[in-house]
């Protein structure tokens, strides 16, 4: 059985490392190239794992338990490319950077250590097997236990939580589910582990109970196959979807008027300038969706400083006398501010009485509500009559010659 389940987890292992080889290639980044290097090391570890496979390369080395510890190799490497990952989406890069160091070099000396208990072991008259049946032996214990500990207690129980908690902020939606994915894969290579350290305590204390190979291979099987979905899931998952795909696109094309001008004023904004063609955000249109909300947001948060209090009775009084909605007088008012508060930014002039900051609205409905609000907002900005008599009304406060505090005068 354990043959077949390992065969699964290989052929599954090398289709998932093309596809994200061929997605890295396109668009490089520090989070995919962790991902293609975790998804070859497991590919490669459960490869020489498979029964027939292991014993031609013991037999062919005349090592006794190489392909165990090529295979245990494989497991600290992918559980070390999902942290680092993980480290990079959660973290700023250079405190991930930091701490991705340090795992990788906890992550070797182990290994190290692994491989001098290996190669201790071949030194034995009668050769010993790198698994539990031989657990009374001292040495092949410390070897499983640093394993079993690093590789999936320590990597694993980080890596669900970090997924688990991260999933929780993330405002797209495939990186969430496969994040989550992630989390529940992560969790059975933490059942794994369990398990064999019971198998451990139970062969210490004389007991030889039957079944830890086949219990084994189906937790890893579990847990493999959903790591490797979840990691993979953020780049192939929106395929799923065309209309989807469709919707999102079109929101980020509404997006755009607004965008453009805020981009404009503020260029640091701006983290993906290829973002800019149509092609390219077309291929990962949930990520060039994603990435323009968040710099809409960023850039109204730049633009505090600019945001004039007078303007909010200004932009509702003409929306009232426009007819307006509720939602439409909220949105017309918002974009008010932020056409204004452009101008403001031009002229390097802040708002004398700046708008409070808990002024901010936040929509209901998570990240598809803060989608359809801000696209509501670019409309009026870019069409409203009401956004453009705002404007107008209230030009007098950044005329010259009007004394009115400058950024400098703001920031003394």
């Amino acid at each position: 059985m354990d043959t077949v389940l390992y065969t699964v987890c290989a052929v599954a292992g090398w289709i998932a490392l093309g596809y994200m080889v061929r997605l890295q290639r396109r668009h490089p980044s520090h989070a995919r190239r962790a991902i293609c290097g975790g998804l070859g090391a497991f590919a490669a570890g459960i490869t020489v794992a498979i029964p027939p496979i292991a014993t031609a390369i013991d037999q062919t080395s005349g090592l006794p338990n190489l392909a165990k510890v090529m295979a245990h190799a494989g497991a600290l490497t992918i559980s070390a490319n999902a942290e680092i990952m993980l480290l990079h989406f959660a973290l700023p890069p250079a405190t991930a950077a930091a701490r991705a160091r340090r795992w990788i070099w906890v992550t070797a000396c182990a290994f190290l250590v692994m491989v001098g208990l290996f190669a201790h072991t071949l030194t034995y008259d009668a050769p010993v097997r790198l698994t539990v049946e031989y657990a009374t032996d001292p040495v092949v214990t410390a070897y499983l236990l640093i394993f079993l500990l690093l590789g999936f207690f320590a990597y694993c129980f980080d890596i669900t939580r970090l997924c688990w908690s991260f999933a929780k902020i993330c405002g797209r939606p495939w990186l969430r589910r496969g994040l989550r994915i992630t989390a529940v894969g992560a969790a059975f290579a933490l059942l794994y582990s369990t398990n064999k350290i019971g198998y451990l305590v139970a062969y210490w204390a004389g007991y030889q109970p039957a079944g830890e190979r086949q219990i084994a291979a189906v937790l890893v099987t579990i847990g493999a196959l959903l790591i490797t979905i979840g990691l993979t899931m953020p780049a192939w998952g929106p395929t799923l979807r065309i209309t989807r795909r469709w919707e999102d696109h079109h929101s980020w094309r509404r997006l755009e008027p607004l965008w453009r001008d805020l981009i404009a004023a503020l260029p640091d904004l701006e983290l993906d300038p290829t973002l800019r063609r149509r092609w390219a955000a077309a291929r990962d249109t949930d990520y060039a969706l994603t990435r323009r909300v968040a710099e809409i947001r960023d850039g109204r948060l730049a633009l505090r400083p600019y945001l004039d209090s007078g303007v909010t009775a200004v932009a509702a009084h003409l929306a009232e006398r426009a007819g307006l909605t509720a939602e439409e007088r909220q949105a017309t008012i918002e974009a008010a501010h932020l056409a204004c508060a452009l101008r403001r930014h031009r002229a390097g002039l802040v708002a004398a009485v700046p708008q409070p900051a808990d002024e901010l609205h936040r929509p209901d409905g998570g990240y598809a509500g803060e989608v359809a609000w801000l696209t509501l907002v670019t409309e009026f900005y870019a069409s409203s009559p009401v956004v453009a008599q705002t404007v107008a009304a209230t030009r007098d406060r950044t005329a010259p010659g009007t004394p009115h505090p400058t950024v400098g005068d703001a920031r003394r």
